[in-house]
């Protein structure tokens, strides 16, 4: 059922009537008693989910007992991040999901429609997890809110993946992304039904149909005054997402005519600490870019290339290579048949040999970036050349050199038009 639904490429909801929408939403739910929301974390800070949250402990006080931030793989949010992300909410109110001790397994996807809808790709079954805490918690509403926006694993992000991958345990975590990755990411990205949505929408209506589950999905992209929430769109089926999914293709897809030769992309130090975040800035840009040209990444605040310690080692262990390669390291390695997820993660991160990717981080080594299989370039200096003060996104010329820029990867996917068919 489709609760409420406004959205246009023009559209700027002001906070007035973003509360507006929820709280007429609200009551139309009826009275709860105890209610569970499952925000994005800091790493989806502009989704407006942060300001959806407090909308809903304005309504509910007391009975919205828990929020759960759907980590994913992602290390726990920091107090300094709740603070700036919920502001006015109760710290004592956040919980950490632990993805791979706080799960409790609600079915398996079978191995025969896995094979089906990936078209051979995979085979295997997918044991599908949840948090503990969205069965045991005797809720009556759990909301989960985020944004919809395209995305390398799933095509469009957010609904059900929130709960399923946000929240959920590392055997839908690791094989879906796998699933995705060998299914092709130029296949994926952009869409709203693939093989991984179709085995999250497999598990939606056969493991959790039970759960009092309402999605609160934003669209956000660039406008006048900055960043701007285009769409809101609430409900508790797929029609909700579907929607929403339609709006982000026509607002955060940028379809080009031409092809990119080279392109920086500027990585926000608070949000982007890892390669495991910062690689958005290659399979967001990867169908965009000319054979033989370059990418190069300003990334101030790169400290490590996982999100979790022991993703970390295996990508430092096997670094960026090929798909190919990676697909052998899986076949011979047993710590990478048993985190698909990184398998998956490490073809994200390949060029596939087509383009150069520089980094230039603020706290990793050359010998560190080179070891992972990228260029390394110093940050400082690239910083001077490539200012982020001064560069527009989009087209720009330095040095009488024609680049196209990219301010936040995370909130669009570029493609040349002609790759894309």
């Amino acid at each position: 059922m489709l609760y409420y639904e406004q959205g246009t490429p023009e559209k700027a909801f002001s906070s007035e009537e973003i509360k507006k929408a929820l709280f007429e939403t609200f009551d139309q739910l009826g009275a709860k008693k105890k209610v569970l929301a499952i925000p994005p974390d800091f790493t989806r800070f502009h989704s407006r989910a942060g300001e959806l949250t407090q909308y809903a402990y304005e309504y509910y006080g007391d009975r919205l007992t828990d929020i759960l931030p759907a980590l994913g793989t992602h290390f726990p949010m920091t107090e300094a991040e709740i603070g700036k992300m919920f502001p006015g909410i109760p710290k004592s109110l956040f919980r950490v999901h632990n993805w791979r001790e706080d799960v409790v397994t609600v079915g398996t996807v079978p191995g025969e429609y896995v094979r089906e809808i990936s078209e051979g790709a995979i085979d295997y079954p997918v044991p599908v997890q949840v948090n503990r805490l969205l069965l045991e918690g005797g809720y009556d509403l759990i909301l989960s809110l985020g944004q919809v926006v395209p995305h390398e694993v799933i095509g469009m992000a957010n609904y059900n993946k929130n709960i399923f991958v946000g929240v959920g345990g590392p055997e839908c975590i690791n094989k879906s992304h796998f699933i995705g990755a060998v299914y092709g990411m130029e296949r994926i990205m952009g869409r709203a039904s693939g093989p991984v949505r179709k085995v999250l929408n497999y598990a939606s209506d056969n493991f959790t149909n039970n759960l009092p589950i309402v999605y609160l999905q934003t669209v956000i992209s660039e406008g006048a005054g900055g960043l701007q929430m285009r769409g809101l769109y609430i409900g508790d089926d797929f029609e909700c997402f579907d929607k929403a999914a339609a709006l982000s293709l026509e607002t955060n897809f940028r379809m080009m005519d031409r092809e990119m030769k080279k392109v920086v992309v500027y990585l926000d130090p608070e949000e982007f600490r890892s390669t495991w975040l910062g690689n958005k800035s290659i399979y967001r840009t990867r169908m965009a870019i000319a054979d033989g040209g370059e990418l190069i990444v300003l990334a101030p605040g790169l400290h490590q290339f996982g999100e979790d310690p022991a993703n970390d080692r295996l990508i430092r262990k096997y670094g960026y290579v090929h798909t190919p390669q990676v697909l052998k390291y899986v076949e011979e390695n047993e710590d990478l048949q048993n985190s698909l997820g990184v398998a998956a993660h490490l073809i994200h991160g390949t060029s596939e040999g087509r383009f150069h990717i520089t980094y230039c981080p603020g706290h990793l080594t050359r010998e560190e970036i080179e070891s992972a299989g990228f260029n390394y370039a110093g940050l400082d200096g690239m910083m001077k050349k490539y200012n982020p003060q001064k560069l527009k996104d989009g087209w720009n010329t330095v040095d009488g050199e024609e680049i196209y820029y990219i301010s936040n990867p995370a909130l669009g996917l570029w493609a040349y038009r002609e790759r894309f068919k």
